[in-house]
């Protein structure tokens, strides 16, 4: 699924396409941010709009 607008996209839908990017495509936040060209802020302040926070020991937003 493409993921530019990702942001835009409904919250369910977001932290389920944002946790199987990092699980199968990238090691941190930092490098699905730039191999997405996403905004940090923004993906931070969405992930707790929807009550999640990025774990990095489990790289996903819990």
């Amino acid at each position: 699924m493409e993921i530019t607008n990702l942001l835009g996209m409904d919250g369910n839908i977001v932290i389920g396409i944002v946790n199987e990017r990092l699980r199968l495509e990238c090691n941190s936040m930092s490098e699905l941010i730039s191999r997405y060209e996403l905004d940090e802020n923004e993906l931070i302040d969405k992930m707790a709009q929807l009550g999640y926070q990025y774990d990095p020991l489990t790289n996903q937003f819990r």
